[in-house]
């Protein structure tokens, strides 16, 4: 086997079971941060030894019992150190071919929820906590961590061996938290799944409108979670994630140009994704505790997806279901969309002065959001000058190239509007 195709083996199996050869390591050794640097010289070991032999029948259980097989070296070098560790490379030495624990079916799906736990632990900062889980649970090297969010790549292992330290630092035991502090520990894993999502789905920096792959890990990993912890909060971000991906399709034009909700071709919707935000949505419903954030959301959501058009859509739903999620999680965003809800609800000038309202007390300066949806409501108030200005600023504040680009040629359309007028 070539050394090219030796690798492209080895990304395709870390990439699916990175986060089960990981967990099992740290399960048996006790050391999350050692087990990941375990399995990342197993990995190395694997491209050698595979572009010579082949991949293995069973490339996972290759990679556990070489990641094993290091873990003993490691242990018995530092058997004067740690009598403890010495006894452990004994035990795991003494194990048969056939009662290897790394492979106990019971314990995989643990070693899963644990590791998502451990990476979103509270001590770490929001940065290190998504830059670690895409590593160790999602599988991402950290030069695609560092291609996602646009930033250096030696930045992004910095915060990976940074959160390594501070999770070693604070004693974190692997496993998953005990139930007084599951209720915080499972909000801080469920709020960066978002995040990687919410970055993916519309892209805050850069040249692309949208990142499906980074969304596409965060579905994946909302997934994992869903069947390891069924909480109505789970699924209620597990159907917010399905249902705003099953738009993805009809985000983008054949030339690459963003395409705003009353634009799109619904018939492009993925109906599968649809169907399964709409189940998993039920499964938060019939939880019969109330919706949480992440559920109103994915209502909302709902709203969106069952309507025929936007003409259609029922916007007073939508704008009470934005009541209920101000007052359960209070944000500038979520006042903005709601007052985009409003303008179509009941008209521009309802959703101008909430806008305005916004405006006023200082929030949102830095984003292009506020400028962007006032100049919406300016043009469909006919105010064009003034909409013409807000959409500049909304220029000037935008990071991103490809949502730039679309401000730019809708002020240029109203800039030939403004110039016919006269």
């Amino acid at each position: 086997m070539s050394k090219t195709a030796a690798r492209g083996a080895v990304e395709a199996v870390w990439r699916m079971e990175s986060a089960r050869i990981v967990g099992a390591l740290a399960r048996y050794t006790g050391d999350f941060s050692l087990a990941e640097d375990l399995a990342q010289e197993a990995l190395a070991e694997a491209l050698v030894s595979w572009s010579i032999d082949g991949v293995p029948a069973q490339p996972t259980g290759w990679l556990l019992t070489t990641g094993r097989r290091r873990a003993i070296d490691a242990f018995r070098r530092r058997s004067a150190l740690d009598e403890r560790y010495a006894l452990l490379a004994r035990d795991l030495d003494d194990l048969q071919p056939g009662a290897d624990a790394l492979f106990d079916p019971h314990a995989i799906d643990d070693d899963v929820l644990a590791l998502m736990f451990i990476s979103c632990h509270p001590v770490l900062s929001r940065e290190a906590r998504i830059a670690l889980t895409l590593r160790v649970v999602g599988g991402l090297t950290s030069e695609e961590i560092a291609k996602a969010f646009l930033v250096p790549v030696p930045t992004i292992q910095a915060r990976i061996t940074r959160a390594k330290k501070t999770l070693a630092a604070a004693h974190v035991p692997f496993g998953v938290p005990e139930s007084h502090e599951l209720a915080e520990r499972l909000g801080s894993v469920l709020q960066v799944v978002y995040l990687i999502f919410a970055e993916g789905s519309s892209a805050s920096s850069g040249d692309e409108w949208m990142r499906t792959d980074l969304a596409g890990e965060a579905r994946r990993l909302a997934r994992v979670l869903v069947r390891l912890k069924p909480d109505a909060e789970v699924f209620g971000l597990l159907a917010l994630l399905e249902l705003t991906a099953a738009r993805f399709p009809a985000r983008l034009d054949a030339a690459g140009h963003p395409v705003l909700l009353e634009d799109q071709d619904r018939r492009l919707w993925d109906q599968t994704a649809i169907r399964r935000g709409r189940a998993a949505l039920a499964r938060a419903v019939g939880a019969g505790r109330g919706l949480g954030s992440y559920g109103l959301q994915a209502s909302i959501a709902e709203c969106h997806a069952v309507a025929r058009s936007v003409a259609e859509t029922d916007w007073p739903r939508i704008v009470i279901l934005y009541e209920a999620l101000g007052r359960l999680a209070p944000s500038p965003i979520i006042d903005l969309n709601r007052a985009v809800a409003v303008a179509m609800a009941s008209g521009a000038a309802d959703g101008l002065a909430l806008v305005d309202s916004i405006a006023a007390r200082g929030e949102l300066t830095g984003s292009h959001l506020l400028p962007a949806v006032r100049g919406e409501m300016l043009i469909r108030l006919d105010r064009r000058g003034e909409a013409r200005s807000a959409l500049q600023q909304a220029v000037a504040l935008c990071a991103n190239s490809a949502e730039r680009a679309e401000l730019e040629r809708k002020i240029a359309t109203l800039g030939d509007e403004v110039r016919d007028s006269h």
